[in-house]
């Protein structure tokens, strides 16, 4: 399945780590990362995901592939900026949030208002979101609510 990861960015090394370790857990599942091509969250998954040689889409807030991060092997530029998060969680069957700030919020709040599951590392309290301690619970919680085997 594809999974949509969001989250802030910029990250420090320790949440980076976490973001890393998702992708390529999502990855050696086989799953799809589909991020918002940039930096933070959205490279540390990547990277994590490429080095398991999984795939990652990054739909871009701008309108040049170019900008994608080194890790994306799937750039979609849009020229909507922000608007572009609608996109980003439109097409992942569940999502995770990492860390974050008010994109990861309107992030999860356009998921949830699509009926995406969404699993919580160290992210936004809101009402739908299922908090989770690591990366294997993140992917475990997607993978048994979005249907997945």
């Amino acid at each position: 399945m594809r999974v949509s990861v969001i989250g802030g960015s910029s990250v420090d090394g320790e949440t980076a780590a976490v973001a890393a370790a998702l992708g390529e857990r999502l990855a050696k599942r086989g799953h799809v990362v589909v991020c918002g091509g940039l930096g933070g969250v959205m490279e540390a998954v990547c990277r994590g995901a490429r080095a398991a040689d999984g795939e990652t889409i990054g739909i871009l807030p701008t309108n040049d592939c170019e900008d994608a991060n080194p890790h994306v092997t799937v750039p979609i530029a849009t020229g909507m900026g922000h608007a572009r998060n609608a996109l980003v969680v439109m097409n992942g069957d569940a999502a995770v949030a990492v860390d974050g700030a008010s994109g990861t919020l309107s992030e999860i709040g356009l998921a949830l208002a699509q009926g995406r599951p969404v699993a919580g590392l160290d992210t936004h309290d809101v009402d739908g979101v299922e908090p989770v301690d690591s990366p294997a619970a993140a992917v475990a919680y997607v993978e048994r609510t979005a249907g997945a085997d």
